[in-house]
């Protein structure tokens, strides 16, 4: 177990290059299995989430060769099991991938309820709506899954929520059976499309990704590929954030500004000056100076993402006036905010969770902080190195889960952060 040490109060300068999504990387490892050939996955990051996901599927007998930290080679030939480890799958919610991939490549599938963060509740009931629709049996027993069908029939669905995870699931099974499958309501979010171009890659026949409609034409057998996984969205706008808390001036590299475009108008909506080019991003925010308030509602893409609400509500604790943030996704993501009111934050979380307002403070202090969630310790992270004096946080096992290397990156960015053993 690690701390992070951190002395706030340092603008961030210099330049950072942002690593591979783990969003779309966790898909893509799971759709690997669906050939016997070999397949390269390149730009992979290389943090706890991916490594877990990674063992899991050595564990049911696929060859898993790590080349480098950044670079795998998954041959599914060798699968031998269709039941996946609770161990694995209670550490990472991504592991019901696995699910979807199996019933694709075998035709079974038992695969316990996944963990993951506790940020509310994420049910199943669209991805086995999807299975169902493709005419597999599932049943739910046990705090597991398992799912079998003789043959895959394409079909057309209607997803009842936009839900990113069904989506990817759905396209899994779906790419290997009979006929064509039309899934509507899907969720349009980056890795989703990153998830379809690389299936097509392996010889998929997947259009619409991006769209309010996808259409799987199934196709009998997959081939290997290369691949390389497009930039982390989530860790872009993270140390877009970063910038913004801390007044300084940081140009990212390895970017798709395309997909930044809702966390880039926030910043420019609250003052910070936000510069595209081609596969870059130069975030300033003047010295001296404090953003102005806003409003924030979370949304599917291209809407502002969930995954960075924390981390906008950390720097707007020291805007001027008052802000409004509302969570549309999930229901329990602001436990963070007791974290922030040690720091002298002033954050009124509404009955039902589904909103705070946010009172504008000058200035925070370092505090001693638990971490309860990846996307939250990224939030604690900004508002430790935005304050005033030490912070202790614990619990950035959360973090590593996400985020690679981010202390290091922070430190080469000049930021007074330390990981410790407790």
């Amino acid at each position: 177990m690690n701390q992070y040490i951190i002395n706030g109060g340092k603008p961030l300068y210099g330049d950072v290059t942002i690593g591979g999504a783990k969003n779309a990387a966790l898909g893509i490892i799971a759709a690997a299995i669906l050939t016997d050939e070999t397949v390269t996955i390149e730009n992979l990051p290389n943090v706890s989430d991916i490594n877990v996901l990674l063992e899991a599927i050595r564990s049911i007998g696929a060859t898993v060769d790590r080349v480098s930290d950044h670079e795998v080679k998954i041959c599914g030939a060798t699968i031998t099991s269709e039941v996946v480890d609770s161990e694995y799958v209670q550490k990472i919610r991504a592991s019901y991938y696995l699910l979807g991939a199996l019933i694709g490549k075998r035709g079974k599938a038992h695969v316990a309820m996944p963990g993951g963060c506790e940020i509310g509740a994420r049910p199943m009931d669209q991805h086995l709506k999807g299975f169902r629709a493709l005419g597999v049996k599932c049943e739910e027993l046990d705090g597991s899954i398992e799912a079998e069908v003789e043959h895959l029939k394409g079909s057309h669905m209607v997803l009842d929520v936009s839900s990113v995870g069904a989506t990817i699931n759905i396209m899994l099974a779906a790419v290997l059976a009979e006929g064509t499958t039309v899934i509507e309501g899907v969720a349009k979010e980056p890795h989703i499309v990153d998830v379809a171009n690389f299936l097509n890659s392996m010889g998929a026949k997947i259009r619409g990704a991006g769209t309010n409609a996808i259409r799987v034409y199934g196709t009998e057998k997959l081939h290997g590929t290369t691949y390389s996984i497009i930039p982390d969205q989530i860790e872009a706008g993270t140390f877009m954030c970063l910038v913004a808390a801390t007044k300084g001036d940081v140009t990212l590299h390895n970017v798709i500004p395309k997909h930044l475009e809702s966390i880039t108008s926030k910043l420019l909506e609250i003052g910070v000056n936000v510069e595209e080019s081609d596969e870059e991003v130069r975030v300033v925010a003047l010295p001296g100076t404090r953003v102005r308030s806003t409003r924030v509602q979370t949304n599917v893409y291209p809407g502002f993402p969930t995954d960075m609400q924390p981390q906008i509500t950390a720097v707007l604790m020291c805007a001027q006036g008052n802000s409004d943030v509302t969570e549309s996704i999930f229901e329990s993501r602001f436990r963070y905010v007791e974290q922030l009111r040690k720091m002298g934050a002033s954050i009124d979380v509404k009955e039902d969770q589904s909103s705070c307002k946010v009172h504008g403070v000058a200035a925070v202090t370092g505090a001693d902080m638990d971490i309860p969630d990846l996307r939250a310790g990224a939030a604690l992270t900004i508002a430790a190195l935005a304050a005033e004096g030490r912070s202790v946080l614990s619990g950035i096992e959360y973090i590593e889960r996400g985020y690679e290397d981010f202390d290091l990156k922070l430190r080469e960015l000049g930021a007074d952060i330390e990981k410790v053993p407790v």
